[in-house]
């Protein structure tokens, strides 16, 4: 199957990022069923698309009758049965290796055996997860970045099992999708991660050194090396338990100090403290 052929994608999860990577897709006409456990989950996973594609009519970036469209084009199933006739699976569960390697075996069975299965994982290993599947040959890195309408990049992660094919459809659907594509090795973190979660760390130590404010080091990295934002409020952005995750997989697979969580970042994720997602990270939400 070619990129230009998929009129129907199962997702995965519907929470920040598998809400996201759903309206994304949905917004080039494909249909999409996105699975959840209970109907929950589906309904709160409705909202965040309600609520984004709602403000992309604000913001003049969508039309409401496009939006009435891509609403359209979705719907939502607890069942892996509703996967049978989707021509691809994007998988954008919470970043839990059993958890994905279950989710791997479930959607094996459920969907045709010559379809695609990508994960958006941003740390474990793709090739454990073709592993748990009958088609390595067919799973693949698809990874997003938070959030999936505005970001304009998808790491493509072949394992050593990936086909060539597979890597082809891969890079070919997300440019469909109109995002920029780089291409990855299966280790743990990939480019992005591998770069990021360093940077974060130490920002995390300065702050529990008492070494600086967390204004005065978001300010510092904001103003003085032009990011848009500084890396304790880029890490409540992404939430903090997944930093913490993906730092304890780079740390496991590499055991490099520079990727070891801070004592902070595991408190305050012991104590339900997660960013932006529970209202309270290192700063304070609505």
């Amino acid at each position: 199957m070619e990129p230009q052929d998929v009129r129907h994608v199962g997702v995965v999860g519907c929470g920040l990022m598998g809400a996201g990577i759903t309206e994304v897709v949905a917004r080039v006409g494909i249909e999409v069923t996105v699975l959840e456990p209970t109907q929950e989950l589906l309904e709160a996973g409705r909202g965040r698309i309600a609520t984004s594609t709602a403000r992309a009519v604000e913001r003049g970036r969508l039309s409401e009758a496009d939006r009435e469209g891509l609403l359209g084009r979705i719907r939502g199933e607890t069942d892996a049965g509703a996967f049978a006739d989707v021509d691809l699976v994007i998988e954008a569960a919470t970043e839990d290796e059993r958890g994905k390697l279950e989710i791997f075996r479930a959607i094996d069975d459920a969907t045709r055996p010559d379809i695609v299965l990508g994960s958006n994982t941003s740390s474990i290993p793709i090739a454990s997860l073709g592993a748990a599947t009958s088609r390595p040959d067919r799973v693949v890195g698809l990874h997003f970045f938070n959030p999936p309408p505005v970001m304009g990049l998808i790491e493509v992660t072949p394992s050593i099992l990936t086909s060539g094919e597979t890597v082809h459809f891969a890079r070919g659907f997300g440019e469909r999708l109109g995002k920029t594509t780089v291409l990855a090795k299966d280790h743990a973190g990939f480019i992005v991660n591998r770069l990021l979660i360093p940077y974060l760390c130490d920002a995390i130590a300065l702050l529990d050194e008492g070494f600086a404010t967390r204004e005065d080091i978001d300010a510092s990295v904001t103003l003085g090396l032009n990011h848009p934002m500084g890396p304790l409020r880029l890490s409540d952005l992404i939430g903090l338990d997944t930093v913490l995750q993906i730092a304890e997989v780079l740390h496991k697979e590499f055991r490099d100090p520079a990727y070891a969580p801070p004592p902070r970042l595991l408190r305050m994720v012991a104590a339900g403290q997660l960013g932006r997602k529970s209202g309270r990270g290192f700063y304070e939400y609505d």
